[in-house]
């Protein structure tokens, strides 16, 4: 069936210190309000939960809540900042990172922490309320252009569905080159879940040191413990060894993997985290669009997080060393490049389904 949608475009004045109800369909139901630092929220809800998105500040989901559960890593904060110093607002669900570089830059880069992307200031924000072929939706989009003399301009546009009755959310993301010359692209989606003890990691990918590769490099920001090298080292040779998070792991204060994603008839690759219950957190995501699967854990007291699968353009290593890598994709003069995923939980018959199908999509390979 074709798509039916009607749209309310957004306005700073529409969020005050009191919950405000913009829109309700059903189940469905979109309200704005502001957080004590004067970032603007919008809840996006339905029968499984809600999603708390931030429509002008990188159109973040800063939290995702479904069963009572709050899907989102632990943080040092208690809700956003309005700065766009990554790390000093860093602990949403969803952060879009890019588009002119993405990853921790070097000595020899100069763009900021993961790009200008996820905090920056939307010029555009818009509610949508429709139906397709899926069912009924509520959702966040928005429009950010960035525009730099003589180097760069581009309008980015992401796009968040709730569907009545989900505990997951579709997250699309479309850029497109409003210059005449072609622009280089980078991008990554931070997907950031609560790590679960004893949770069992299941991903459509060869579980072999070939095609699950550790981050060798350590971050100026990231200060390691004893043994922790050495776990490192570990996991190089025997990758599985992260499969169960087990509580005496060293994920402190992170490993990073770069995986390589097997996908299904249908394009999709699939990612989850089964807890002790049976039940799961998942992401989907193409191969063919994001053909690098980042994998982040980071179990410490202040932060705890678990990038199931961060789909990705490139590794994480900031522009230089992925320009070296050829891992720079490029949008020709007037183009747009377009990627999807799907990200939030199942329960426990679900998972067992997926896990049977990740298996047979191994098992293909």
């Amino acid at each position: 069936m074709s798509t039916v949608e009607t749209k309310l475009t957004l306005a700073p004045d529409f969020f005050g210190p009191s919950e405000r109800m913009l829109l309700e369909r059903g189940e469905l139901r979109a309200s704005a309000f502001r957080f004590a630092s004067g970032v603007a929220g919008l809840r996006l809800s339905n029968a499984a939960g809600e999603l708390v998105m931030l429509p002008y500040q990188g159109q973040q989901i800063w939290s995702a809540t479904f069963g009572g559960r709050n899907l989102t890593m632990q943080s040092m904060f208690d809700g956003p900042n309005a700065t766009r110093n990554y790390l000093e607002t860093y602990g949403g669900f969803l952060i879009h990172c890019g588009a002119t570089a993405m990853g921790v830059p070097t000595s020899s880069d100069t763009h900021p922490l993961h790009g200008e992307l996820p905090n920056a200031p939307y010029q555009q924000a818009w509610v949508v309320v429709g139906e397709d072929a899926r069912g009924s939706y509520i959702g966040l989009g928005g429009a950010y252009r960035h525009t730099v003399a003589f180097s760069t301009n581009y309008v980015a546009h992401p796009l968040v569905k709730l569907y009545a009755g989900e505990s997951r959310c579709t997250i699309d993301l479309t850029v497109t080159n409003l210059k005449r010359t072609p622009m280089e692209f980078m991008y990554l989606a931070h997907i950031n879940f609560r790590p679960v003890d004893n949770g069992k990691l299941v991903y459509s990918a060869l579980a072999t040191p070939e095609h699950v590769r550790i981050r060798q490099s350590i971050p100026s920001h990231v200060k390691p413990i004893p043994g922790y090298r050495e776990f490192m080292a570990e996991l190089e040779q025997n990758p599985a060894k992260h499969h169960v998070l087990a509580p005496e792991l060293a994920f402190d204060p992170e490993i990073v993997f770069t995986i390589d994603y097997l996908a299904d008839d249908d394009g999709w690759a699939h990612t989850l985290q089964v807890h002790p219950d049976g039940s799961a957190d998942y992401v989907a995501h193409r191969p063919a669009q994001l053909d690098k699967g980042v994998r982040w854990i980071c179990r410490t007291p202040d932060q705890d997080a678990l990038g199931l699968v961060l789909p990705a353009t490139a590794e994480p290593e900031g522009y230089t060393a992925e320009k070296a890598k050829g891992n720079i994709k490029v949008i020709p003069a007037g183009g747009s490049y377009t990627c999807s995923m799907e990200a939030g939980v199942m329960a426990a018959i679900a998972a067992q389904q997926m896990a049977v199908k990740i298996a047979t999509i191994i098992a293909a390979a």
